[in-house]
This record gives C-alpha cells, sequence and structure tokens, in this order.
C-alpha cells in the first residue's frame, strides 16, 4: 500500500488529550491532607502562638523541615516572597549595598532587594542555568554583600562553587530553593550550602499548601533575627512570649507568619515529598535519555541526577528558529497542557523568569515619588543595564531552549507520548 506520505494524507497528532497540569504536590493531596486541616478546625486554633487548643502545627513543621533539609532552625512563613524578604532583612540587607542575582530567576528575587532599599546586579548564567561563578566573580565590588543563587527549574545550580567564591570574598550567599524543594548535590540538599537558604510552597511548587514559605539557616544569630522580621520584628521566648531587652532582636517585623492549616498540610506535603521528587525525575530521565540519540538537542547540564528534582526538563538547540519550529510542531503534537498550566512553552515566553521580560528592573521604577531605592544617596551610581543584552550567555540560552514541564502523575504511557512526539519532530527538523 502506498505510504501517507504518498497519498498526500497528512499523519495524525500523538496525542489528542492534553497532559495532567503541571503542580506537583496537588496530585498527592488525599485523605491525609483533609484530614490534617480537619484536626486544626476541629481544635479552633489556627494561629500559631495561641488558641484554644493549640496543635503546634507551625512549630512541628520547622522542627520536621529543619531536620528534613539538614539546617539547625527553620522559620515557616507566609510565602516565597516573604521568605526572602525575611531573610535579607535578617542578613541586614539595605541602601548602599549591592546583591547579586541570577539573570534566570523570578520577580520576587529582586523584588525582596529592590524593598529592601537594596540594588539588584545581574550576573549571567551558565549551562546548569544557574549563577555561572565566573560572571559572579567579575560582578563583584566594594558594595557587594551577597549573593543570591536560584536552583531554577527544578535542579540545582553549582551551590558548591558560589558558597567558595563568597567565603573567599567575605560575602554572605541565599540559596533561593523555591522551585527546587527535595534537591541536592552529592546527598547534601539545597539550602544548607549558603547562609540561609529559602523555600516556597505555592501551587506549583513541588510540595504545597497552596502558599506558604520558609526560611532555614544553621546560624543561631540569622534564626533569631529571621524568626524576628517574619513577625513582630522581636523574637520569642519558649512560652512565646516576645523579648523586648536585646537590643541585636529589636527589628521591625514583615507580619508573614504561617498559619496552623497551612502547617497541617506542609506536614503531610513534606512527608510525601521524597515520592513527589522521585516520579518527577523516573520521568524526566527517561525522556532525557531518549533525546540523547539527538546530538543536535542540547540538555541542561545537571550537577547530580540523583538531586534533581525532575518537575522540568530545558532543551537547547542551534538556533532561536530551529527552537520556536521545534516548539510549535511539539503543540501540533499534542504536547501541550489544559488551558491553565503552562508547559512546552519557548523561554523567551517565559514572562518575569527572564530579567528583561520585568518592567520595574528594566525601568527602575518606584512605589514612591522619590524613586526609592535608587535616587537614594547611599545607592547613586551603583547597579547597572538590566535591558536586554546585559546578560549575554542568558539571552542565548533562552533564544533557543524549551521548558518543558514534567507533572508528578505521568503515567509510562504519557511518557511514550512524549517520547514519541520529540522522535517525530526532531527527526524532521533537525534531520540535516
Amino acid at each position: 500500500m502506498p505510504s501517507e506520505e504518498h497519498t498526500g494524507k497528512s499523519q495524525p497528532p500523538v496525542r489528542s488529550q492534553p497532559f495532567p497540569l503541571e503542580f506537583p504536590g496537588v496530585h498527592y493531596f488525599d485523605e491525609q491532607e483533609i484530614e490534617a486541616v480537619k484536626r486544626v478546625l476541629r481544635a479552633r486554633s489556627p494561629f500559631r502562638y495561641y488558641g484554644v487548643d493549640l496543635q503546634g502545627e507551625a512549630e512541628a513543621f520547622e522542627r520536621e523541615f529543619a531536620a528534613f533539609v539538614g539546617a539547625k532552625h527553620a522559620v515557616a512563613v507566609g510565602s516565597g516572597t516573604g521568605a526572602l524578604s525575611v531573610a535579607l532583612a535578617a542578613l541586614g540587607v539595605g541602601p548602599g549595598q549591592e546583591v547579586i542575582v541570577p539573570a534566570y530567576l523570578w520577580v520576587s528575587v529582586v523584588a525582596a532587594v529592590v524593598n529592601q532599599g537594596a540594588i539588584p546586579v545581574l550576573a549571567d548564567i551558565d549551562d546548569t542555568f544557574g549563577l555561572n561563578p565566573a560572571s559572579v566573580q567579575a560582578r563583584i565590588s566594594s558594595h557587594t554583600t551577597g549573593i543570591i543563587l536560584v536552583h531554577m527549574s527544578g535542579a540545582p545550580a553549582d551551590a558548591p562553587a558560589l558558597a567558595e567564591l563568597a567565603r573567599q570574598h567575605g560575602l554572605w550567599l541565599l540559596e533561593d530553593c523555591a522551585q527546587c524543594a527535595g534537591g541536592s548535590i552529592h546527598g547534601r540538599k539545597v539550602g544548607t550550602f549558603g547562609d540561609m537558604g529559602i523555600f516556597s510552597f505555592q501551587m506549583n511548587k513541588n510540595m504545597t499548601a497552596g502558599e506558604g514559605g520558609c526560611v532555614v539557616t544553621s546560624d543561631d544569630r540569622l534564626a533569631q533575627r529571621a524568626e524576628a522580621c517574619h513577625d513582630l520584628g522581636y523574637a520569642r521566648d519558649r512560652n512565646g512570649r516576645l523579648i523586648f531587652d536585646s537590643p541585636e532582636l529589636c527589628l521591625w517585623g514583615k507580619g508573614t507568619r504561617l498559619d496552623e492549616l497551612r502547617a497541617a498540610i506542609l506536614r503531610v506535603q513534606l512527608r510525601k515529598l521524597p515520592v513527589v521528587t522521585a516520579a518527577m525525575r523516573r520521568s524526566k530521565y527517561r525522556i532525557r535519555q531518549a533525546l540523547e540519540a539527538f546530538p543536535q538537542v542540547a540538555l541542561r547540564r545537571i550537577q547530580d541526577p540523583d538531586g534533581d528534582t525532575g518537575c522540568f526538563l530545558i532543551t537547547t538547540y542551534p538556533d532561536a528558529e530551529t527552537a520556536r519550529r521545534v516548539n510549535l510542531a511539539l503543540r501540533a503534537e499534542g504536547i501541550v497542557t489544559y488551558p491553565q498550566g503552562i508547559s512546552n512553552v519557548l523561554m523567551t515566553d517565559w514572562g518575569l523568569h527572564l530579567y528583561y521580560n520585568i518592567p520595574s528592573l528594566v525601568h527602575r521604577t518606584s512605589i514612591d515619588r522619590a524613586g526609592f531605592p535608587w535616587n537614594l544617596t547611599e545607592n547613586r551610581g551603583l547597579g547597572g543595564n538590566y535591558a536586554k543584552g546585559a546578560c549575554p550567555a542568558a539571552d542565548s540560552l533562552f533564544e533557543r531552549s524549551i521548558v518543558l514541564a514534567i507533572p508528578s502523575c505521568l503515567t509510562r504511557s504519557d511518557e511514550d507520548d512524549i517520547i514519541r512526539a520529540f522522535e517525530k519532530v526532531l527527526r524532521e527538523h533537525l534531520s540535516s
């Protein structure tokens, strides 16, 4: 019989049904989370510090999360953005300081720096899609006080090298692990390489209560300052009473305490986290293995495959036009998710994850008429260019790369569809 190619009939798409939404922790919700919430509601005590019958969920979560990560202290907060703000306040960040941030990040990172009155300085990334230590080295100035390392898209950046660089220059290192809960490098969990680490438990994250966050550290002083800053500006004693007689801990609070309801959910989600990340990692590396047959496709360099949480697959192509064609062809083959989900996108369409897509940063906007913090006397001459072109390595990677979310509930059949679609599309568009 003549082939479809010769008869002019087009082949059907690989897949006709959208993939599941990319919410890792949510796919593992069951009666355990429901019962945890009921326990708090029955006790009529949703506030973490006191109640009719306080269950101590937030305090227990802090102990359990610190132990899981391998840090001495954990301070649970209301969001990942709140965690960044609390950590920077604990580190004493303010006007006259420069903080190095990566070109690939989330808008909350620069927002936290600016809201402290400090100035963000962009550094380029490498093929880990994390901070390039050489670029960081080149950005250090007499005004630099610290580095924010962001473990983007589920896989750790080069934390050991950046921790050593920070130590050599007397800088603090803050790890943003919002997208990498459960990640590690050769057995050591992310969040423990720097002076402090932050996590997010928002809907899209590996473990979630819809919203929430945490600050971790093994430094006793920073832990006390973080506790004070996340609350009313003062640390508390063992009985929950505010401490007013310590000048070091008379600070200004952010009011971003985690409530007992979300803490109860997060305690359940934390127990499930290893299973969630193992599922995503299994799916991702099965797909990656199939893509190794196409040398024209560059795969993100992973520090430690066993420590990759697996929630995203990034593929990079020889040029921007090839990436665009492959992306469109994959979408035509049904490699998409439901309308409200985001998957299989060109990185240039990845919104506020890219430095030059953040209008408030590019244009140095402010919430007041005086231009805070850009126009402060202490900040005169600090910072640099934030427009596209400031980080050429990142710009090139963004233009040539595709991001594919890996839901935590993919079946082997789902994985087969992704592999078949990639093989079909790549043979057509990378045959030369």
